[in-house]
């Protein structure tokens, strides 16, 4: 995928959350387990989301690269996440994935899903 079109999806969504009322907190978290894409508030949650773009030509679909290796890995960044962040230690983690669909030179947007709580911390929070 072009690292083009993922960036854009990012933006896109985080657009979107915003305008449902989240608080933005961070984008693009590093650690040396891998990286959150997005971070937000939304009432008592601090949702860590995971944004896949796929071209409508590929085989797999977005949501179908969010595999268990992936999510042990978002997982894993997320407590290192809290850890470094005290201060909203106290919100509930949520961990969303959103899929988008683009077609074209482009890259026009057909299909977009959300995910909300789209998996569990595995019992570690």
């Amino acid at each position: 995928m072009d690292n083009s079109s993922g960036k854009m999806g990012e933006r896109y969504v985080l657009q979107m959350l915003l305008e449902q009322g989240y608080t933005f907190i961070d984008a693009n978290y590093h650690s040396r387990f891998g990286e959150i894409d997005i971070i937000v508030k939304d009432n008592k949650y601090i949702v860590f989301v995971e944004v896949k773009t796929r071209d409508a030509k590929s085989i797999s679909t977005p949501l179908e690269a969010v595999t268990f290796a992936k999510k042990k890995k978002l997982i894993q960044t997320a407590l290192l996440y809290l850890q470094e962040h005290p201060d909203i230690q106290h919100l509930q983690p949520r961990f969303d994935v959103a899929g988008m669909i683009t077609t074209g030179k482009n890259k026009e947007i057909i299909e977009i899903q959300y995910i909300t709580n789209a998996f569990n911390g595995g019992g570690l929070f």
